[in-house]
């Protein structure tokens, strides 16, 4: 596939209009306020199904102007360790609600930066997880980081814990980008713990990339993707970067004027797109490219690739349990959302109860709307008549009208009937939401005041 399969007029008609990123349905913007009657039912249908675990960690050594994650820049001390123990509290406070010991099949720590943690403390935040929970040796245990505040022996540590996946924040390797974002990153230091992290014996070594950024150009970002193409990661994450000033007040500092017009963004996804998978790369799907060999392809023919708040992952019938500020659980027909600010997190933990704020139940056309949707997302192709016997319905009566609004896109390429199965095609991968988005019923539902903080 390359990018010449999406003609500009297809960009310019549909890649304008604002759609949610699918980590969950409904998207968390919709989901209102909940207390703690909801979490302990949540909690009391954790049965046989294994386990995902998240931990967020928000903590930042200093503010990168693009950032749109739950974070706090901080040289506390005081209130790391206030959270540490307010996290520990948490844990034994969930585990002690499930019903049943699940194994755990995943375990991830995002933020913030996880590695703002010394080694101690990766310890003791690993710990807490492994002495409340079944974690056997070697499963898909991954950990977000940004390598200049990441030492040689914090990597250590946590190939000695067990981590075998690292993501490595770059964003952008040009030196005039990251000034403007406030994100300086030799590519020098970015290739050493790259380089360590396969001595170390990780599995995979994963790049983030933005484009979008202040000042970036279709030349300099090209010079970026040469020295992707050095390290050649096993996953490259995309992420188109996100101006919200009304939201993320730090992010009025870029003029308008600094950041790429909507030809200029288009041109440097194209030239990311084409390079990567030049490079041998596969895409996935709306953010993700993989090698050949990597597990997400292999769930994927399997039908086992799954979307949620840390993307793309192979652990589709887990429940995801989440610990920390802002964190989000998937359990079943039910989404939990902590509290966001550290420290009325810790405050909630230390005042006995769970520190859930937010999160919403899937009524029986949720279910269906999000089985649909993540299908598109994940497995390209929804087989109506395996989809109607298993959710008990007529495929073609229940969605009579989106199959209507379908037909404009099937004229435009981006997807298609064959026999009794809708199929995205080549083009439609480019705008895999617009697709999903079709079969979206909240898209002009009105969202809450006070809508999800981002995790």
């Amino acid at each position: 596939m390359t990018a010449t399969l999406l003609h500009p007029n297809l960009l310019e008609r549909y890649g304008k209009v604002p759609l949610p990123r699918y980590t969950s349905y409904p998207p968390a913007n919709l989901w209102g306020e909940r207390d703690q009657t909801l979490a302990l039912e949540a909690l009391s249908t954790v049965g046989s199904r294994p386990l995902s675990l998240y931990v967020h960690v928000p903590f930042c050594r200093k503010l990168c102007l693009y950032c749109g994650c739950n974070m706090l820049v901080t040289r506390s001390q005081d209130l790391v360790e206030r959270y540490l123990h307010a996290l520990d509290v948490e844990v034994a406070r969930v585990a002690a609600c499930l019903p049943a010991r699940s194994e755990v099949v995943q375990v991830h720590l995002g933020g913030g930066t996880p590695t703002y943690l010394d080694e101690a403390q990766l310890s003791r935040l690993w710990q807490s997880l492994a002495s409340r929970f079944h974690i056997p040796r070697r499963i898909e245990a991954s950990i977000e980081i940004h390598p200049p505040v990441t030492s040689n022996a914090q990597m250590q540590r946590l190939a000695e814990l067990g981590f075998v996946r690292v993501s490595m924040g770059v964003q952008d390797f040009d030196p005039i980008v990251q000034k403007r974002v406030n994100r300086i990153q030799p590519f020098e230091q970015t290739r050493d713990l790259v380089l360590l992290a396969r001595q170390l014996g990780f599995v995979s070594v994963n790049i983030d990339l933005m484009y979008g950024l202040p000042l970036q150009t279709v030349e300099r970002f090209s010079m970026t993707l040469d020295r992707v193409a050095e390290l050649r990661p096993d996953r490259v994450a995309l992420f188109g970067y996100a101006h919200m000033p009304a939201l993320r007040k730090h992010q009025s500092v870029f003029r308008s004027e600094e950041l790429p017009d909507a030809t200029t963004r288009a041109a440097l996804f194209e030239l990311a797109l084409t390079r990567l998978l030049a490079l041998g790369y596969v895409y996935v799907g709306l953010d993700h490219f993989v090698l050949p060999e990597d597990e997400l392809l292999h769930a994927r023919h399997k039908g086992e690739l799954r979307r949620n708040f840390m993307g793309y992952t192979t652990c589709k019938s887990s429940d995801v349990l989440a610990f920390g500020p802002s964190s989000i659980s998937e359990i079943g027909r039910h989404y939990l959302q902590n509290e966001r600010e550290v420290t009325a997190y810790c405050e909630r933990v230390e005042s006995g109860v769970l520190p859930v704020v937010r999160g919403y139940s899937l009524t029986s056309d949720d279910v269906i709307r999000r089985d649909l949707i993540m299908q598109l997302l994940c497995n390209l192709v929804i087989d109506t008549a395996d989809f109607s016997m298993r959710h008990g319905i007529d495929f073609e009566s229940y969605f009579a009208s989106e199959v209507r609004l379908l037909r404009p896109l099937i004229d435009d390429g981006l997807c298609g009937w064959e026999s009794g199965k809708l199929r995205i095609l080549l083009p439609g991968q480019l705008l895999l939401r617009t697709v999903a988005a079709v079969f979206d019923a909240t898209l002009h539902r009105p969202a809450p005041r006070h809508h999800a903080a981002a995790v």
